[in-house]
């Protein structure tokens, strides 16, 4: 099932899997809704499909991305992560065994885009939030914006 982000105009834009039209709506009586929200579509071809609408303020794109972190407030301990999602301000990763982070801990992350390029990012991040091997990121403060990632949820 694929998340669609509502916009700050409390619209969405739906694109159809099996036709790949593209029709935008109102939305605006789910934008304050508290729990998920799941909306059954139908297309003018016929196909009808299920979307998660999706409230968080800044897009987030599902990844897949393998990377690796050291936490740097806990002797450089290393370990493996998977990248399960970007935004335009941080990150969520998933981690290949449980760690003792604590919010605030400042990692950083190394990883590649599966872009063309490939690129590879390096970045520190600080730990927002902890759910068994998921760790919600923030890129720190210090980090500049990076026009890579911009360029990268925007495809």
């Amino acid at each position: 099932m694929e998340n669609v982000h509502i916009s700050d105009s409390n619209t969405a834009t739906f694109v159809c899997p099996n036709c790949e039209n593209t029709s935008t709506v109102d939305v605006s009586r789910y934008a304050k809704v508290e729990k998920r929200v799941t909306v059954q579509v139908k297309c003018r071809c016929g196909h009808e499909f299920k979307v998660v609408l999706e409230k968080r303020k800044k897009y987030r794109k599902q990844t897949n991305l393998p990377g690796n972190y050291t936490n740097l407030d806990a002797d450089n301990d290393k370990g493996v992560m998977t990248i399960v999602d970007i935004s335009s301000t941080g990150l969520k990763l998933k981690l290949n065994v449980s760690r003792d982070f604590n919010i605030g801990d400042t990692l950083k992350v190394e990883f590649n885009l599966d872009d063309k390029r490939h690129t590879e990012i390096k970045k520190n991040v600080v730990v927002q939030n902890i759910s068994g091997n998921y760790v919600g990121v923030a890129f720190a403060p210090s980090e500049p914006d990076d026009p890579a990632l911009g360029f990268y949820l925007l495809n």
